[in-house]
């Protein structure tokens, strides 16, 4: 008998310790993988269908190199040439807020033409979008006088394949942009209304003041292309509305104002994803973290990592991996280090969810 209860003893044991081994494998299996880091500070990511990797540096300072480059095995590359990034003559980027990758094997760059939010300037933004199979410019956007302003500052884009649309968002001055992209016709809507205007002046971010009021900034297409969903970088509350209201022909701006409806509230974030199952990826400027708002609207805060420092754009691959860049925008600049894009696995997610 008390060699049975020796066996079981040992046994019990084994499982205890083979199960903290485990979970200690599991502890130090590190969430974030290091893609590329730069000096320079970036904004946007983009990731193509085949795993090609685009970023964007903001012209906030004198100092940067490209306006947009493409990730080369960890290094940067300018893209779609040297020329393009000289930012002199017809064919150059002046002052880029964004990239955005679709599923056509497309890339987006949203020019804001407002260098230093010093003012836009003469011709105002500029929509490009490059063929990622020949790397040559497809086209190129402008915007008439009424639908933006002199403190406009065109900050995040957002692609529907299906009707071939863009939609963009102003976080100078508040409101939405909607651009037919075959005909190059756009309207403008929702300035001055509360839904893209910032809700407070600060931000308290890991315990740092970040003083600033800035208007409707992260913007996502649920997976149907049937919702917008929107909200001013310095606030908490999620909006949203159809899109088949922006895209009506004789819709007017008191419809659309009507239209807006209150999602939740959020923590703060900046860039905002719709993965294929409709759950939709946020950043946690407040708490160095990373976000997930479920399709059953429940808030799942994923990760908290001094590493996530300001979570700033977000995209993802086939292989269901969530890229986003880090732009220490809260942080005074002698206590930035290098600016990183990190990737993580979906799979973190269904692994958060299967524990509940």
């Amino acid at each position: 008998m008390k060699l049975k209860y020796l066996v079981l003893n040992i046994f019990f044991c084994l499982q205890f310790l083979t199960g903290c081994q485990k979970a200690e494998q599991i502890k130090d299996q590190d969430p974030l993988t290091l893609v590329s880091k730069s000096a320079e500070q970036w904004t946007g990511i983009a990731v193509s269908r085949n795993n090609r990797v685009f970023v964007n540096y903001p012209t906030w300072t004198d100092s940067i190199t490209y306006s947009v480059a493409e990730i080369v095995d960890g290094k940067t590359i300018p893209y779609p040439s040297e020329m393009w990034n000289t930012k002199i003559g017809d064919f150059s980027f002046y002052a880029v807020q964004s990239v955005v990758c679709d599923g056509k094997n497309r890339l987006w760059v949203l020019d804001t033409y407002n260098k230093q939010f010093k003012g836009v300037a003469e011709g105002g933004p500029v929509l490009y979008v490059f063929d990622l199979s020949t790397d040559e410019l497809l086209r190129s956007y402008n915007f008439p006088k009424e639908n933006y302003f002199e403190n406009s500052y065109y900050n995040d884009v957002r692609i529907d394949i299906e009707r071939e649309v863009a939609y963009i968002t102003d976080s100078g001055i508040g409101g939405i942009v909607v651009l037919n992209l075959e005909t190059g016709a756009s309207k403008r809507f929702l300035t001055g209304h509360k839904s893209v205007q910032p809700e407070v002046d600060h931000l308290m971010c890991d315990g740092i003041k970040w003083k600033n009021s800035v208007a409707s900034d992260g913007i996502a297409l649920s997976p149907d292309f049937s919702e917008l969903y929107f909200i001013a970088l310095t606030s908490h509350t999620l909006y949203k509305v159809k899109t088949s209201v922006l895209l009506e022909e004789k819709t007017t701006e008191q419809k659309v104002q009507s239209e807006v409806k209150k999602v939740t509230e959020i923590p703060a974030t900046d860039g905002m994803l719709f993965d294929r199952k409709g759950n939709l990826w946020l950043g946690g400027l407040e708490s160095n973290g990373i976000n997930v708002l479920t399709k059953e609207g429940k808030m799942i805060h994923l990760l908290r990592d001094k590493r996530i420092r300001w979570a700033d754009s977000f995209a993802k691959n086939l292989e269901r991996e969530i890229f986003f860049t880090t732009s220490q925008i809260h942080l005074p600049e002698d206590k930035r280090g290098d600016y990183e894009v990190y990737k993580i696995s979906m799979s973190l997610l269904d692994e958060y969810i299967e524990k509940q």
